[in-house]
């Protein structure tokens, strides 16, 4: 039962967010926790989505294809407390306008999270975690319609944290956790020019804030080698804003409301070396206007999974996810209809 589970999560981080709310792409999963013993888990995904404009000669397709890497590691220490580290991908974003006024148009945001946590297991079933997330930040973009800006930034580090508290009752493959994970400051030196009569000079320090973040993670079994698991996480986007020094339209990105991304799903057993999952997930659109670089407003997505137990200590999980995006205009004008983005991802955990 616990293989189905955690093979089944790992899903969403071998294939990527896809396209979740904002520039989501990891979803920030703890799920290597839950592993039994000293355990490492490797995973790649690809995602490939398709940002589409209703008329073909105003944008095209502006989506770009990106690869997805994540490596975990736990050990315990004692009965009671275990380490973990995770390496990730949590956001970022690439955009092109092949085609309309907007043409030459890009903008690329990359990051990489370093987080190490511990987490102390009581005897009454309760747990307490908690770590400290080490974040690298870098980004450019290109906007020829104003002034013929350009940006290129440093990678800057930040430091932030994550905190959380779960339930188990192992006799019914019961679980609830709840995830707390902070927002993370940074301060780029952006290198940047344009043609707008805008005082300053070439390179301006400005800030950048990945924001804090809710995850709330359950399963539980409802027959013979049968689980039902889902999440809901909330992310904190009313307040991201891309604000460069000497970009004379204001913020780059930003968002109005906060995104919340609900996902069930349902894993089965097969036989002692198969399993599978089906999931869907949901993010409802609020309807706004949407910004010139992140034009997607909501998804619904479905995602199956096949895990393999080559042995009592080596599985391999396989996952395909296909993401519907919703439908918006954005802030140029342009209606932006049938997008949609389909991953990839494979993972491998060992437990020594």
């Amino acid at each position: 039962m616990r293989r189905v589970l955690i093979g089944a999560s790992l899903l969403a981080l071998g294939s990527g967010s896809a396209y979740a709310g904002g520039i989501d792409r990891s979803g920030q999963g703890v799920g290597i926790l839950w592993e039994q013993g000293e355990a490492v888990t490797l995973s790649f995904g690809y995602v490939t989505p398709s940002v589409t404009s209703a008329n073909p000669l105003a944008a095209g397709d502006v989506g770009e294809n990106y690869l997805q890497f994540g490596l975990a590691y736990k050990r315990p220490l004692t009965d009671s407390l275990s380490a973990a580290l995770i390496l990730e991908q949590p956001f970022g974003a690439g955009i092109t306008y092949r085609a309309g006024p907007l043409v030459g148009t890009r903008a690329k945001l990359r990051t990489q999270a370093v987080t190490g946590i511990l987490q102390y297991k009581t005897p009454e079933n309760f747990s307490v975690y908690g770590g400290l997330r080490i974040q690298a930040l870098s980004g450019e973009a290109r906007v020829p319609l104003a002034g013929a800006y350009t940006l290129d930034t440093n990678t800057d580090i930040g430091v932030g944290y994550l905190a959380g508290v779960a339930y188990e009752r192992p006799d019914i493959a019961l679980r609830v956790a709840l995830t707390y994970n902070s927002a993370i400051d940074h301060t780029l030196d952006g290198t940047e020019f344009t043609l707008a009569p805008i005082p300053g000079g070439p390179v301006t320090p400005f800030d950048n804030t990945t924001p804090q973040s809710v995850n709330l993670d359950f399963q539980t079994g409802v027959a013979s080698g049968t689980l039902v698991f889902g999440s809901i996480r909330w992310v904190d986007w009313s307040e991201y804003d891309v604000t460069p020094g000497r970009y004379p339209g204001g913020s780059l990105v930003d968002y109005n409301n906060d995104i919340t991304t609900y996902t069930l799903g349902v894993g089965r057993k097969f036989s002692d070396k198969w399993s599978g999952a089906l999931t869907v997930a949901y993010e409802a659109p609020d309807g706004e206007i949407a910004p010139n670089l992140a034009p997607v407003d909501g998804l619904r997505s479905v995602s199956v999974a096949a895990i393999y137990n080559i042995d009592e200590k080596t599985k391999i999980t396989g996952g395909l996810r296909y993401v519907d995006i919703g439908d918006t205009t954005s802030r140029a004008g342009i209606r932006f209809e049938g997008s949609d983005a389909l991953g990839i991802g494979i993972s491998m955990t060992h437990s020594f």
